[in-house]
This record gives C-alpha cells, sequence and structure tokens, in this order.
C-alpha cells in the first residue's frame, strides 16, 4: 500500500515489507519515509488544522459517523488485516473491528459535546461587571504515534477524538502494521474528510519519529508504547501537550474468599489474549497463600488447553507473537526465572514466533518476569499472607497501569482501590478489562493523561477564558 501525505497516495523506491508473523512471508509493502516527507506533511497538516478549525460541529459529526458506518461494511476486510498484519487470531481481530466502530461512533458523538461554560466571576470579591466564560478550541495539528498490537482500535483511540475536537492528524502507524491505518485512513476520507486534514506516514519510527515529534506546529503527541521510547518523545518534544500510554506488568490479587475455577478462567484469557501482547495483560498473579496450591492446580489445565498455530484457524486460541525476538525473549525471561527457582508448572514452549502459554509458579519480585513488561504469553504466581502483604507486592513496580483482585469482602476491595497505584481498577475481574467509553491512563511509568474519546477530546484542544467587562 502506499501512504498518504499532501492530499496524496504516494510511494517511495525505498519500501518497507509487511510480515506476516505466522509465516513470515513478505504479503505487502509500504514506502519508507523519511524527514523530508515527515517536514512536507506537517506543512499540510497546517493547512489541513485551518480547514478543520472551521468546520462545524454537525460536520465533524457525520464525517466520523459515516467512517464507522463504512468500517462496518468493511469489517471483514479490516479483521483479516489485523490478523494478517499482527497475528492474532481472527476471533479476535474481529472484536478489534468491532471495538474500533464504537471508538469512532464514540468520538463522533464528541464533536457534538464540546462545549465551555460560564465562570462566576462575581464570586471574587470587587468584581461587580464582569461576564466570564470559557470556550474550547482545537490545538491545531495531532501527532498520532500507534502501536502494533491493536492496529485499528488504537488507532481510532488517537485519530476519531483529535478529528472531533477539530484538529488535523499527523499519524504513524507502527512499523510492523501499517496496512489497518492506511485503510482506515481511506475510509475516512471516502466518508468526507477535508483532504488535508490527515496524514499518514508510513516508516521506521526511529529515523523519522524526532521530526515529527520535535515540530513545533505539531501542539499535541499522544503516543502508545513503551516506557523508553515515550521518555524519549517527552525529552525531545518540548513545550506541548503529551498523552503517553506506556509498559505495564499488571497484577492480580486473589484473595481467599475467591471462586478458583471464575480466577483460573480470568487469568488464562487476561494473560494469554493476543499472545500476551497487551498492555494490561495479567502479568503478576498473588494468591492467597491459603489456596496458592488449589489455583496453580486449577491453572495448568486451562492453560494446557489454550492452544497456539494458524491465527485463520478458527479452532486455535493464540497466534503468534509479532516477532521471532520477541518470542526468544519471552523464552529467555523464563529461563532466567527457572534458574532462580521459579517452577514452569503448564507450557514453556517455543517454536519460531509461536510460545505456548506458560504458567511460572514461586516467581519473585527480583525476576525479570516479575520486575518488567513480559508483553508475551506467560503469567508469573506467587504467594501472599494478608491484604496488606498483597498490596504491597502489587504495587511494588515502577508501573500502574491496571490491576485486578478477585474477592467478595467489601473491605478487602475497597482498601485494593484506595490503596494500589494502578490507573484502572477492577474488582472481580482481571487487569485485562477495558470498555473503549472510559477513562483509560497510567500512573508512575505507564504514562500520563487518559484515552477514552470523551476525556481525550480534552487534551486534544485548549480551554479559553473570555471576560466581557460591562459598563455601569
Amino acid at each position: 500500500m502506499r501512504m498518504y501525505i499532501c492530499g496524496e497516495w504516494v510511494d517511495r523506491d525505498d519500501k518497507m515489507p509487511v510480515i506476516n508473523p505466522f509465516d513470515q512471508s513478505a504479503f505487502d509493502t509500504v514506502p519508507r519515509g523519511s524527514a523530508a516527507d515527515v517536514q512536507a506533511a506537517i506543512a499540510s497538516a497546517v493547512r489541513g488544522a485551518a480547514v478543520m478549525a472551521k468546520l462545524p460541529a454537525h460536520r465533524r459529526y457525520t464525517i466520523l459517523k459515516r467512517a464507522a458506518d463504512l468500517m462496518e461494511e468493511r469489517a471483514d476486510d479490516l479483521a483479516e488485516t489485523i490478523t494478517r498484519e499482527e497475528g492474532k487470531v481472527i476471533a479476535e481481530g474481529r472484536g478489534e473491528v468491532q471495538r474500533a466502530i464504537q471508538t469512532i461512533t464514540l468520538s463522533a458523538e464528541e464533536a457534538k459535546r464540546l462545549h465551555g461554560e460560564t465562570v462566576p466571576l462575581d464570586s471574587a470579591p470587587g468584581v461587580v461587571n464582569q461576564f466570564g466564560f470559557t470556550i474550547r478550541v482545537p490545538v491545531g495539528i495531532v501527532a498520532a504515534i500507534a502501536p502494533f498490537n491493536f492496529p485499528l482500535n488504537l488507532v481510532c483511540h488517537k485519530v476519531g477524538p483529535a478529528l472531533a475536537g477539530g484538529n488535523a492528524v499527523i499519524l504513524k502507524p507502527a512499523g510492523d502494521t501499517p496496512l489497518s491505518a492506511l485503510k482506515l485512513t481511506e475510509i475516512l476520507l471516502e466518508a468526507g474528510l477535508p483532504e488535508e486534514a490527515i496524514q499518514t506516514i508510513t516508516g521506521s519510527g526511529a529515523e523519522i519519529g524526532d521530526v515529527i515529534t520535535g515540530s513545533p506546529d505539531i501542539r499535541k503527541i499522544t503516543f502508545t508504547g513503551s516506557m523508553e521510547v515515550g521518555d524519549q518523545i517527552c525529552r525531545n518534544a518540548g513545550i506541548k501537550k503529551v498523552t503517553m500510554e506506556l509498559g505495564s506488568n499488571s497484577p492480580l490479587i486473589i484473595m481467599s474468599d475467591a471462586d478458583i475455577e471464575k480466577v483460573a478462567a480470568a487469568t488464562v484469557s487476561s494473560g494469554f489474549a493476543n499472545a500476551g501482547q497487551v498492555c494490561i495483560s495479567t502479568q503478576r498473579v498473588f494468591a492467597a497463600r491459603t489456596i496458592y496450591a488449589d489455583l496453580l492446580d486449577a491453572l495448568v489445565k486451562p492453560t494446557q488447553e489454550f492452544s497456539v498455530g494458524n491465527p485463520f484457524d478458527e479452532d486455535v486460541k493464540m497466534g503468534p507473537m509479532i516477532r521471532q525476538t520477541d518470542a526468544e525473549r519471552v523464552e529467555t525471561w523464563i529461563a532466567e526465572a527457572v534458574s532462580q527457582g521459579a517452577r514452569v508448572i503448564a507450557g514453556g514452549d517455543r517454536s519460531g514466533t509461536l510460545h505456548s502459554a506458560t504458567v511460572v509458579a514461586d516467581a519473585r519480585p527480583e525476576m525479570l518476569i516479575s520486575r518488567e513488561e513480559l508483553f508475551g504469553p506467560a503469567v508469573a504466581v506467587s504467594a501472599f499472607d494478608d491484604i496488606d502483604d498483597a498490596i504491597a507486592k502489587a504495587n511494588d513496580s515502577r508501573f500502574g497501569l491496571s490491576a485486578g483482585i478477585f474477592t467478595q469482602n467489601v473491605d478487602w476491595a475497597m482498601k485494593f482501590a484506595q490503596e494500589v497505584h494502578s490507573g484502572n481498577l477492577h474488582i472481580n475481574a482481571s487487569p485485562q478489562w477495558r470498555a473503549d467509553v472510559m477513562p483509560y491512563g497510567g500512573l508512575k511509568d505507564s504514562g500520563m493523561g487518559k484515552e477514552g474519546p470523551a476525556y481525550a477530546i480534552d487534551e486534544m484542544t485548549e480551554l479559553k477564558m473570555v471576560v466581557f467587562h460591562l459598563g455601569g
């Protein structure tokens, strides 16, 4: 496919292959964008931002709603594209398309809800003839830098609110998974989006990322990816608004009163979906010591039955990891844990990009599998003594994106909600739960800012204060 800049679909002699992670076949190519391409796209986006700023809310709504309808019409093709370029099983691909449609629909609705409010200036002593109100205006150009693991829905979470707020967008999809974003761009343009309101640049983030994020013409950056890259972006960005959705190693606490079978099912589904390549995958499982052995026993069978293979096979539950080097890293971290006293009680095998669903018992906090973001299909299980010990273990991390607890004890649940350092907290569910309407974001090294169309649009607009100084 070609990339889209300056109102045109363009190609380049220098191309990047798009690789199917399952069979390693190169089934398409995209241009390798250059710094010059970025500069041209920014100049075009400046013009596009001027057009978008004058586009009334009802038109922004109509365009986004029409885009959602077109996505529904092309849902099968979008799902197949996601599975082919990213590797998640086709059922998950279909689910991502439906979520992306909802995200664009929610964004469309938010275009009609942007408003200011009156400010009671006369509440301040001595103010008697002033009338104040606020208005929201677009920031101008939003740079949207997306990850590989949800190549359509996470793009929609950035592009949808940006356009709803009246901005132009420069979209940089992940180099591994650019096709879903390019097809979304086609849909938005067909839906009536002004031709310079979006630029979709393909290429290496290492080569063009700093050019995008350092531009003074870009007033907002929204990024999902690793903490290390997010830190580099923030250092390069200068004074501009940023939303950083970064890494995690999400904890799940299992109290003594939990339903073990329900917990085992939730752990398996949330630990191994999309081969564990989800920011909020269950990674660290902490079980009360009195039920620790029972939980381990309950995890073995469903983990062993979590089949891995061709993601287009309807019976397969888990596809490949995005790259063989990532699968090798997961294998290495598990081996390191075993060398330090942990036990693999289910899974642990790898063949190329296919890594089996794996449960590691007796994990300790100094192990890589506990300390860093694994981003792969393995969960690390350990025991705790009481709720205070469980919370301390959950908080023993530089990350804080999502956490879960299973308990019927209201006091334990409230203590968890109040004391666990996480932006998303789930009671009687796994950390890997997200509705696209909710505010979503992390604490600590997991980032800053919120996604979810109603919340993202606030961060993609500026608040202006207007004061009438009246006579009398």
